[in-house]
């Protein structure tokens, strides 16, 4: 199948045909995107942005146990109030 290469903004991209979508399992959202040789290649994502990350900081802070943490810390709830 042949498809071109449109401006989108500031940026160029490709209407993805849905069967293809269908037969990848990809979907709206977010996926990995990279050149391997002169091909563009599109994945689904092998984990989640951000997956991992509380652990990641949990085990730090452990290793850090003496030193204080210079910031409260502020769960989902508690920021409803902020204005970003």
């Amino acid at each position: 199948m042949k498809t071109a290469i449109r401006k989108m903004g500031n940026s160029q991209g490709v209407l993805i045909p849905k069967p293809f979508l269908l037969q990848t399992g990809l979907d709206i959202g977010e996926v990995e995107i990279e050149v391997e040789d002169d091909t563009i290649v599109i994945r689904k994502p092998k984990k989640k942005s951000r997956e991992g990350w509380a652990k990641a900081c949990q085990k730090i802070a452990a290793g850090n146990a003496e030193q204080v943490i210079a910031w409260p810390l502020i769960t989902n709830e508690q920021d409803a109030g902020f204005t970003w």
